[in-house]
């Protein structure tokens, strides 16, 4: 007891307990009523039931597996497009554009004071048969692209835009950590600009991909307004299905193990990305 009064009375303590007493009335309060729910029988309202893994096996032998092999591919996909797009971008705003590079932030940065379901209807009327790209091109060239709304392929675009800012600068900063003096000193040895794009640059702006790469992961696992709205009903996202659970099926249970199974593959996902990372190197402790 006097090990926990004398622990109490730090000034670190105190110090962290209102953000602690937040952190776990905002966060971890509501995950745990999820998880609780989760073991409660199917469509009902109330934790004072007897606890069950029937939604669990619901889940496991029905079809959600093709909602979650959607969710991950996308995801996938979405990470590898802004990987090979934001590189070129991020390497010109740590290294080559200069006193440009505030400006190219302020303009990546200024769509995210926008709501996203706002932005995404831009994109509707931009795809939308007889819309923006699609009327243009019938009026100059008299090509049609009717079929680009309502696709996977209009759901992946809709992430790598809404996206784009959360890969762009963690890698910025991952760019920016790459010293100089090894460069100069690998091209004084006789590497190739290639090769020191290989063996230096790549290697040590790692941190930056990681982070910008888990971000981007997690985000777009439990993305909804872009299949919803982008992709109307090409596909169905977990998300979706978590969100009609929770909704339309009045089936919480149900609706709190698709997120408690989500949850967990974000979790594992991230514990093996941040195995990966020097966190002390990345927030400049050495």
């Amino acid at each position: 007891m006097k090990i926990v009064a004398r622990w109490i009375r730090q000034p670190g303590f105190l110090t962290a307990l209102p953000v602690g007493i937040f952190l776990l009335i905002g966060f971890a309060g509501p995950l745990v009523l999820v998880l609780l729910y989760s073991f409660m029988p199917p469509k009902t309202f109330t934790l004072g039931q007897v606890p069950t893994i029937e939604n669990y096996i619901s889940v496991v032998t029905q079809s959600y597996y093709i909602s979650f092999g959607w969710s991950l591919a996308l995801a996938v996909v979405t990470v590898f497009l802004l990987i090979l797009i934001t590189y070129p971008v991020a390497y010109g705003m740590a290294k080559i554009f200069g006193k440009w590079a505030t400006l190219i932030t302020i303009l990546i940065a200024l769509p995210l004071l926008i709501s996203e379901n706002i932005r995404l209807f831009g994109w509707v009327l931009l795809l939308l048969k007889n819309g923006i790209i699609d009327g243009s091109l019938q009026y100059l060239f008299g090509l049609s692209l009717s079929g680009m709304l309502y696709t996977v392929p209009a759901i992946v675009l809709g992430m790598v835009y809404v996206y784009l800012p959360f890969m762009l600068f963690p890698l910025v900063i991952g760019i920016s950590m790459v010293p100089e003096s090894l460069k100069e000193a690998a091209r004084d040895l006789g590497a190739s600009r290639f090769q020191i794009f290989r063996e230096v640059e790549l290697p040590l702006s790692m941190p930056g991909i990681l982070i910008g790469s888990l971000l981007v992961f997690i985000l777009t696992l439990g993305s909804l307004a872009e299949s919803k709205i982008l992709g109307g009903q090409a596909i169905v996202m977990i998300a979706d299905d978590i969100e009609s659970a929770f909704t339309f099926a009045q089936n919480w249970p149900k609706g709190s193990v698709l997120s408690v199974i989500l949850i967990t593959i974000s979790l594992i996902i991230i514990y093996f990305l941040f195995r990966k990372i020097d966190l002390d190197r990345v927030v400049g402790r050495r």
